[in-house]
């Protein structure tokens, strides 16, 4: 980026503090990857577990809690040290790391499980993308799982998003904050398997239209009660039907990828 990327994404979140944008959107988006780590997320508890940002919980409800069930020690990481103790207060045992995804200051085979929940499609590089699967490998344990979802670049509506500036699309609302590079399915796999490790799985999820989804919510946020909200929810969760149709990964906006670490890369 061009900017100062703690900075840039402790003013999101603060603004988002404030106003509460996207607050039955986020409660969506945190149903969806809460439903995929409970199929790959292993049933015992794992000693240590690395979130690699603090952005959701910081701004919403996110995954503290259910991930605080699935492992005895969870260290949640952030660029900024800001969004990191937004996330960590309130009683939460998470703990709180300030680091940088493409160089992190975590020993070698550190993790048991790390949790990538669109990370990494927020850097302006392919590049960035490489360097930081690198990172992840490394502290990942031997036999330790990767689960990690981007933007999924299967799906027309974001390669179009991506060919188009920024700064308009931001100016028009609808993209939230900066996106940046990311992969398809075959690309992200491929990627995954030169720095050591193996697929295990592969889909797709968030199937709803994103643009019409948000203006909905936002819409019954401010003038709805909770019952058609909860309404609006359970109806947004039988579009993840889709995930299991032959073209899951053009309607999915993000891929989602369990790999595990077969070596030391």
């Amino acid at each position: 980026m061009i900017f100062d990327e703690s900075r840039y994404w402790e003013s999101i979140a603060d603004e988002w503090k404030k106003t509460r944008p996207d607050q039955l959107w986020r409660k969506h988006s945190d149903a969806i990857n809460q439903s995929l780590l409970c199929r790959w997320l292993p049933e015992q508890p794992v000693p240590r577990l690395l979130k690699t940002d603090t952005f959701d919980e910081a701004v919403g409800e996110g995954l503290t809690r259910f991930l605080e069930a699935r492992a005895r020690t969870v260290i949640g990481m952030d660029l900024s040290l800001k969004n990191v103790q937004s996330a960590c207060d309130g009683g939460t045992s998470v703990r709180g790391a300030c680091a940088d995804v493409r160089q992190l200051p975590f020993q070698t085979e550190s993790f048991d499980v790390v949790v990538s929940n669109s990370t990494l499609d927020h850097f302006q590089t392919s590049g960035e993308i490489t360097v930081s699967l690198r990172e992840l490998h490394r502290v990942l344990r031997t036999g330790g799982q990767l689960i990690l979802t981007l933007d999924n670049l299967a799906n027309p509506a974001i390669v179009v998003r991506n060919h188009l500036p920024f700064k308009l699309l931001n100016r028009l609302g609808l993209v939230p904050y900066f996106v940046g590079a990311t992969y398809g399915p075959w690309r992200l796999q491929h990627a995954l398997r030169k720095v050591g490790f193996e697929v295990k799985d592969v889909t797709a999820v968030l199937h709803c239209p994103r643009i019409l989804t948000v203006f909905c919510a936002k819409l019954l946020c401010a003038r709805s009660k909770s019952l058609a909200q909860q309404q609006f929810l359970r109806w947004l969760q039988t579009f993840e039907t889709m995930s299991r149709w032959p073209t899951r990964y053009i309607t999915g906006h993000f891929i989602a990828v369990r790999a595990e670490k077969t070596d030391n890369g």
